[in-house]
């Protein structure tokens, strides 16, 4: 029991690490940086979370301290305004996310993380690689047909492409990541993966954490331990293929 709890702390721990959480408390956001109104928002705040509410967001792009931005049912008239923080470092699109081109943010050159929540209405990912500070990108419940776009996507160190809690997103192979010389940690979560094959994953160099559905089977998670000992992924744990035994 006491192997199984370390095992659980060390995945929280890294999971929280990549994922951008430790730098991002909700109790703190929502006291100090939750604005119903960009008139509303210090004009030397750092921090802002705000979801559109009509024009709410109008005048946005004027305030040039921000470097952290978490939005909600962001289109394409707010998308353009949040393009316009050239000192943006951190930029979340929570649900819905409903612009429909990404572009405006290829201005962005300080941007390094960014996570997309349900893009509705994009398809090409591809351009997000062009920004150079670009180190993490999640996209939650996208509507992109394969990985492809991501063969090139050395200088990422995070990668994520998950589905919808209701809505596993189909990955038809990890081969599109094969030795990613810069990938430390991909998210995977409700997904499944069409070819089983996890072995691309072994030529990612640097990679360090795991973070995936139950895609594969037992065997196919043993052999990549066994390539990549130092890796951390829950489904490494023998204990958690018994548990999920017993609850089928």
């Amino acid at each position: 029991m006491q192997r199984v709890e370390t095992y659980s702390t060390l995945e929280a721990v890294l999971n929280d690490r990549y994922r951008g959480h430790v730098t991002r408390d909700w109790v703190e956001w929502r006291e100090l940086h939750a604005f119903d109104d960009v008139n509303g928002i210090p004009a030397g705040a750092t921090k802002a979370w705000i979801g559109r509410q009509k024009f709410n967001y109008r005048g946005i792009g004027k305030l040039q301290a921000l470097r952290h931005v978490i939005s909600a049912n962001v289109d394409q008239p707010f998308l353009e305004e949040i393009s316009q923080l050239e000192n943006l470092e951190r930029l979340e699109l929570e649900w819905p996310m409903v612009a429909n081109s990404l572009t405006p943010l290829l201005g962005l050159k300080k941007l390094a993380f960014l996570s997309i929540d349900s893009p509705r209405n994009i398809a090409a990912f591809e351009p997000l690689l062009t920004l150079p500070a670009l180190r993490t990108l999640i996209i939650t419940n996208p509507k992109m047909k394969n990985l492809d776009w991501l063969r090139a996507a050395h200088h990422l160190e995070v990668i994520g492409v998950e589905g919808g809690m209701w809505n596993p997103y189909r990955i038809e192979s990890l081969k599109p990541l094969t030795g990613l010389r810069s990938l430390q940690a991909f998210f995977g979560v409700s997904t499944k993966l069409m070819d089983k094959d996890l072995m691309p994953l072994m030529e990612c160099p640097r990679l360090q954490f795991l973070s995936i559905a139950s895609v594969a089977p037992q065997g196919e998670f043993e052999r990549l331990k066994a390539l990549k000992p130092d890796l951390v992924c829950r489904w490494f744990d023998p204990a958690v293929w018994e548990t999920l035994r017993r609850a089928n």
